[in-house]
């Protein structure tokens, strides 16, 4: 059965699906954003071995993993569009299977070259499928049915981000079939086929209301301005900043300057510009999307750095590695299913407990790693509480944002949220990799990378206070009738 119901009015509430789609819409769109977040963490721990099955160069491993950051932060803005003017249930199934068929092309990868080109499609596949996870939560569920798909929504990104690791450890070490690396895409086979089949057959309709015409020259010029920012955030570092990088970040700033500046005279033409500048005067929107930016700079940083500490500093497998993530991940999803009750009574400070919470657990964990030769248990508490004050921060950010966005513009917001995350993770990757690798370059000896990640523990607490202090721009609760 299809629901083919279209938002009619940017102002007017979306009416709600039968139950039957309802009930199937989240867990269709969930297994988009896990799967997206999922490809983004799991590749790390296949690197050695892809790396020695495709000889392949310290130069391709990199783009390795960088061509999926690339296309998937660059292609968002433009992937939510697509989802406002054509329908988000159209563009995430296409999506789905775009993604599953590279996923296919990238596990049978004969080459490190062809491999490449899989993620590069990998990564513009994802930038279909994020933005309409969010915008088909913001169209299909009203009240406390969409704070709980929010709070979903929340787990599922943790999940992927906070287990890809494991996963990909279980995987390479059970080798399915004599597959190994390649395990760690080509599972995502079953699971995008039959969300993609799913999607197409079930989920509601819903996309902007008219006819609107795409803006292409705004589309063009949005991406050429993200991957101004993303791409030597990305590749900077490990290049030794060369100019071109330094000249790509300063062309960023004014590119985006031209874009805005288009997108005013499209709109006072009456044209359909690609992204609804007014969300911007929306105090919820604007400060929501800075703190997005803010978390994921010290959360996605922080899984880089935390892995090789595990596996540089205290010689762990990455199954192991992966098992003591998992200590994370559990604080993680029980805080972040449960944190819109909490955000229900106390609003934004709901995200600014949880800015606590993660910082006490911080602390924590930089007293477990400062003293000589203690065991990794003295982590436990700590990663308990910073898996406990992550979950509790994302998921009431994301709503509170969700819940002043129109629903015409709820692609383009969603792909503006989500591209806040991307940007959010390579700003944060750049910024402590330069710790971590400067203090290993001074501290000699073997006390080196413990010496480095302790260094960049004190760089997520700072960023976390940073979080702190920007959600405090959120409104407060609003008042029900």
């Amino acid at each position: 059965m299809t629901d083919s119901t279209t938002v009619p009015t940017a102002a007017a509430p979306t009416a709600a699906a039968p139950s039957g789609p309802h009930r199937a819409t989240l867990p269709i769109v969930l297994a988009g954003v896990f799967l997206a977040g999922l490809d983004f963490f799991i590749v790390n721990v296949a690197v050695p071995a892809l790396q020695a099955d495709l000889h392949a160069t310290d130069a391709q491993i990199q783009l390795v993993v960088a061509a999926y950051a690339l296309t998937y932060g660059v292609g968002l803005v433009t992937g939510g569009r697509l989802g406002d003017l054509y329908g988000r249930r159209r563009v995430l199934a296409l999506g789905m299977a775009l993604f599953t068929a590279a996923s296919v092309a990238a596990g049978a990868a004969p080459s490190a070259e062809l491999l490449i080109a899989g993620r590069v499609v990998q990564g513009a596949a994802a930038a279909l499928m994020a933005p309409q996870v969010l915008g088909i939560i913001t169209t299909a569920y009203q009240g406390p049915a969409r704070a709980r798909a929010v709070s979903w929504y929340a787990a599922a990104s943790g999940i992927a981000a906070v287990f890809g690791q494991l996963i990909g450890g279980l995987l390479i070490r059970a080798d399915l079939l004599g597959l190994g690396w390649r395990a760690c895409f080509l599972v995502n086979l079953p699971i995008g086929l039959a969300a993609a089949l799913a999607a197409a057959r079930l989920l509601p309709e819903s996309k902007a209301p008219g006819r609107p015409r795409p803006d292409l020259l705004g589309l063009l010029l949005v991406t050429a301005a993200l991957t101004a920012l993303c791409l030597p955030l990305i590749e900077g570092r490990e290049r030794g900043w060369p100019l071109w990088s330094l000249l790509l970040l300063a062309a960023g700033p004014l590119l985006l300057a031209a874009f805005a500046a288009q997108q005013r005279r499209l709109r006072l033409r009456g044209g359909s510009p690609s992204l609804d500048l007014t969300l911007f005067r929306e105090r919820a929107f604007t400060a929501g999307l800075v703190a997005q930016l803010v978390f994921w700079a010290s959360m996605a940083s922080y899984f880089l750095v935390f892995a090789l500490y595990l596996q540089q500093g205290r010689h762990l497998a990455p199954i192991s590695s992966g098992l003591v993530f998992s200590v994370l991940g559990l604080g993680y999803v029980a805080a972040s299913t449960t944190a819109r009750h909490l955000a229900a009574r106390i609003g934004r400070h709901a995200v600014t407990a949880g800015a606590v919470l993660r910082a006490a657990g911080l602390l924590l964990e930089l007293w477990a790693v400062s003293g000589e030769g203690r065991s990794l248990w003295w982590l436990v508490p700590g990663l308990l509480l910073d898996g406990c004050g992550m979950g509790l921060s994302f998921a009431p950010l994301t709503a509170t944002v969700l819940a002043r966005v129109p629903a015409a513009s709820a692609g383009s917001a969603g792909g503006m949220l989500t591209t806040g995350l991307q940007v959010g993770n390579a700003l944060g990757v750049a910024l402590i990799g330069l710790v971590f690798y400067r203090v290993l370059a001074d501290t000699p000896g073997p006390d080196a990378v413990p010496a480095a990640f302790r260094a960049c523990l004190l760089y997520v607490l700072a960023a976390t206070a940073l979080f702190a202090l920007v959600v405090q721009a959120l409104p407060g609760r609003e008042r029900r009738p």
